[in-house]
C-alpha cells in the first residue's frame, strides 16, 4: 500500500482517538497525513451532524452542546488543545523565549482559558442557527483543517524537538496541500450543486477563512517567525469559526 493512501490511516491516528491499526508508519506517510487532515474533518462533520440531528427534539442549543462535546471526545480536544496553550503563550509573554516556555508548560492559563471559553461558546452560538446541519458541519470541519495544511507548507516548524511526531507531520509540501484543498473543495461543489447551501455563504465561508489563516500565520511569524503544533490547532479552530459565522450571516 503506497504512502499515498496510508497517508489517510496515519492522519485518523494523529488526529482523532479512534484506534486505527497498521503502525508504525514512516516518514513519508505521516508527511502524507497532514493532506488528508480535511478528510478526516469531513468525517468528525458527518459525527457531528448525526448526534446534532438525533438530539434535535431536546431542543437546538442541547444539541450544539452535545455535537461539539462529541467531536472533542473523538479528537481528545486537540485543537483545542492547541487554541488554549497558543492563547497562554502569546498572551502571557513579551519575549520569544518566554513564549517557548509557556507552550510547552501543559497549565491551562488564564488567556487559554478565556480563548476557549470564547471560541466554544462562539461555536455553540452559531451552530444553533445552522439550517443545512450536514453540508455545513461537513464542509466547516473539512475547510478548516486545509489552512493549517498551507501554513505548513509556506511557513517554517519553529519547534526545537526533532523527535517529534507533529514535526514529520508538519513537514507538507505543495503535494499535500493540493490533496488538501482538493477534498474540501469537492464537498463544496457537492454541496453547491446538490442545493444544500447557496454560493454566496459557501464563498464567503472560504473566504473568510484565508482572511483569518493570514492574519494568524502574520502573527505566529511577527512573534516567533514559524509555526508549531499548537499554531496549527489554533488556526483550525479559529478558520472554524469564522466559517460557521460565514454560513449563519444573514
Amino acid at each position: 500500500m503506497s504512502a499515498f493512501i496510508r497517508g489517510f490511516r496515519a492522519a485518523c491516528l494523529f488526529l482523532t482517538r479512534i484506534p486505527v491499526a497498521g503502525g508504525p508508519y514512516s516518514d513519508e506517510e505521516w508527511r502524507w497525513s497532514s493532506g488528508w487532515f480535511p478528510a478526516v474533518g469531513a468525517l468528525l462533520g458527518l459525527s457531528m451532524a448525526l448526534v446534532f440531528e438525533v438530539l434535535l427534539p431536546l431542543g437546538p442549543l442541547f444539541a450544539s452542546v452535545m455535537a461539539v462535546s462529541a467531536t472533542m471526545l473523538l479528537t481528545g480536544g486537540f485543537h483545542e488543545d492547541g487554541l488554549a496553550d497558543t492563547a497562554d503563550a502569546m498572551g502571557g509573554s513579551f519575549d520569544r523565549e518566554r513564549l517557548f516556555v509557556i507552550l510547552k508548560d501543559s497549565r491551562l492559563g488564564a488567556f487559554g482559558g478565556m480563548a476557549l471559553f470564547a471560541v466554544l461558546l462562539g461555536k455553540i452560538a452559531l451552530l444553533c442557527r445552522v439550517e443545512a446541519v450536514f453540508a455545513v458541519f461537513i464542509v466547516a470541519q473539512s475547510l478548516s483543517r486545509m489552512f493549517p495544511i498551507w501554513l505548513m507548507v509556506r511557513l517554517p516548524y519553529v519547534t526545537s524537538d526533532e523527535a517529534s511526531k507533529s514535526r514529520r507531520v508538519t513537514r507538507a509540501g505543495v503535494p499535500q496541500g493540493i490533496l488538501a484543498t482538493i477534498v474540501p473543495f469537492a464537498i463544496s461543489l457537492v454541496c453547491y450543486l446538490n442545493g444544500s447551501v447557496a454560493l454566496v455563504p459557501l464563498v464567503a465561508a472560504w473566504l473568510t477563512g484565508c482572511v483569518l489563516m493570514l492574519v494568524c500565520a502574520w502573527r505566529f511569524m511577527v512573534r516567533t517567525g514559524g509555526i508549531t503544533g499548537d499554531f496549527l490547532g489554533a488556526t483550525q479552530q479559529i478558520t472554524e469559526i469564522g466559517i460557521l459565522a460565514a454560513f449563519v450571516w444573514p
